[in-house]
């Protein structure tokens, strides 16, 4: 994290070869100077994985070249931005691993410059006050393909756009009335130099300003400006402000700024299975299709924290898709490959099981209890033992019995053997049914000689199941998560059927297990909390956890977890 004070220039990090930014801030900072970026939020939802990849890029670049990050809230669009947002993104942030030192800043800090910069762009005859509505505005543009036509506005006097001007800023006029356009080219190839809005009236209250102004600026126009102001040297963003840079440029130049940001564009961060638009989420949030901005199925960063995701593991993906020119579109499966290293390696274990059925080992004398030590993490040789109970009567894994298995299914069955992990091997004699023919409990014996799961004989068993002690497990709740969507690429599925994403919604992404048996110390865990259940993944305690009524959230599986147990058992 960086620290509170200016750092020091540094050299170009050694190691791995640059990425395209960290070439040209490296060639920069040749020259001298101190690296200066931003990472620019919009204060109008929640942080997805493409902003952490932002975020990471933003910091990263510029702690790597001794330089500073500033985190500057673009708050130009008052109707839909709200505190909330910024304390969301701040935590974000945060939570990330990155701190800005102090250099917290909002577009609306420079309302007051950027109106004064604005009446500059009109004495100047670069910028005029279009009395058109958006819909005239939108109908003169022009096409991709056909140039646009000159506003009659446009040959306003300057004295004129002014006046206009002052009053639209004094709230003389109602929303709509009049716009502040640049004048540009109107048959510029680049639809974004067709003499773009650079404000509007609005009359809506600010979260930081309250109704000190009704005119705001575009985000083209603050966005520039601001960089300016906070003298940044590089301005990093997403592949589509590409075609915005030429205005970007032509605002800087034409405000006569004293200090020219360099604007640079990298690939967003796109993840198969769901979709990163804030729009789209934002309708997913308000449709009641999840249930809200941390709901774990949601791409936010908040999702992803209350879902069980480190920070250290979304760095790690950042760090591994890398930077690129190019869109595309990364598999999901990577960002879960990078959280199954990173718990693996640093969440103790622990014994649940989801769908419960009662073992009964007819030959352990009653309310006889024994405790095993059990390794907590075999990757942490530091992480110790803990004791864990056993008892005549057991839990295990509905899915690990079949009555009448078939060739390779080497789990529990009738007269067949098998071990408990840290604990016997035992054999089942006899199934008990319900009055609908459902089985309801096994009967087992367990062989006292092969504690700790090794019979002394040498005989060997092809399955090992996990368990909790019936009279010792704690009744939980368990999340369990899947793709939110049915398509690869639900955006683009869904127009080539006519319909829209939220048609691609997966209807099985929740499956939500009430009356799970949880080994004991599970019973009162902090929020937050992680574990590996042995053979079922790895799991988050969520919010909703109470002492006494535990709620976790799978957080992904075990990589082929019943495949690996097919090759072992077979």
């Amino acid at each position: 994290m960086a620290s509170s004070n200016e750092p020091a220039a540094a050299p170009a990090p050694a190691g791995a070869p640059l990425d395209f930014i960290r070439e040209i801030v490296a060639a920069d900072r040749a020259a001298g100077g101190t690296v200066v970026t931003r990472f620019p939020p919009e204060p109008n939802g929640y942080l997805h994985i493409g902003h952490a990849k932002a975020i990471c890029v933003d910091f990263g670049v510029a702690e790597e070249y001794g330089g500073r990050c500033n985190l500057r809230f673009d708050d130009t669009n008052p109707v839909k931005e709200d505190v909330e947002y910024v304390d969301s993104i701040k935590a974000d942030v945060h939570w990330l691993g990155f701190d800005w030192a102090g250099r917290e800043f909002y577009a609306s800090d420079y309302y007051e410059r950027l109106y004064e910069d604005a009446e500059g762009l009109i004495r100047r005859g670069v910028a005029y006050v279009d009395s058109h509505s958006a819909d005239e505005i939108r109908a003169h543009r022009g096409t991709l393909t056909e140039p646009g036509t000159d506003s009659p506005y446009r040959t306003r006097g300057v004295d004129e756009n002014l006046d206009l001007f002052r009053r639209m800023r004094a709230a003389e006029f109602p929303d709509g009335a009049h716009v502040l356009r640049a004048k540009i080219d109107m048959a510029s190839p680049n639809i974004n130099l067709r003499d773009p809005v650079l404000y509007r009236i609005r009359h809506a209250e600010h979260h930081r300003t309250g109704t000190a102004w009704c005119i705001y600026p575009m985000y083209d126009y603050a966005h520039p400006l601001s960089d300016a102001y906070e003298g940044v040297t590089h301005s990093l963003c997403t592949l589509e402000y590409e075609a915005h840079r030429p205005l970007y440029d032509w605002v800087v130049r034409e405000a006569r700024s004293a200090h020219t940001p360099r604007q640079i564009e990298f690939a967003r961060l796109n993840l198969n299975y769901t979709v990163v638009s804030k729009r789209k989420l934002l309708q997913l949030v308000a449709q009641h299709h999840v249930a809200g901005w941390d709901d774990p199925r949601m791409p936010t960063i908040s999702g992803l924290r209350r879902r069980g995701y480190t920070p250290e593991s979304i760095r790690d993906f950042c760090a591994r898709i890398g930077v690129a020119k190019k869109e595309n579109v990364i598999d999901i499966g990577l960002l879960e490959a990078c959280i199954r290293e990173d718990l693996n390696v640093r969440a103790p274990r622990a014994m649940a099981v989801l769908r419960p059925l009662k073992v009964v080992l007819t030959n352990y004398p009653e309310g006889q209890s024994e405790t095993l030590a059990v390794v907590n993490n075999p990757e942490d040789a530091s992480a110790g033992t803990r004791d864990v109970a056993f008892s005549r009567e057991l839990y295990i894994e509905r899915d690990d019995f079949m009555e009448d298995p078939p060739k390779k299914f080497f789990r529990l069955a009738p007269g067949r053997e098998v071990r408990l992990r840290n604990a016997y091997l035992v054999t089942c004699h006899e199934v008990v049914k319900d009055a609908a023919g459902a089985v309801v409990e096994l009967r087992c014996t367990y062989d006292p000689a092969t504690r700790g799961g090794d019979a002394p004989d040498g005989r060997k068993v092809k399955a090992t199941l996990h368990w909790v002690s019936a009279a010792h497990a704690v009744d939980g709740e368990v999340r369990v998560y899947d793709r939110l969507f049915t398509a690869e690429q639900p955006e683009s599925a869904a127009e080539k059927t006519g319909g829209t994403f939220l048609d691609l919604l997966n209807p099985d992404s929740l499956d939500v297990r009430t009356g799970c048996k949880l080994e004991a110390m599970l019973g009162d865990v902090p929020a937050g909390t992680r574990y590996q259940f042995e053979r079922l993944g790895y799991f988050a305690a969520d919010p909703d956890t109470r002492a006494g009524a535990p709620v976790f959230n799978r957080t992904v599986s075990l990589k082929d977890t019943w495949a690996k147990v097919a090759a072992r058992d077979s």
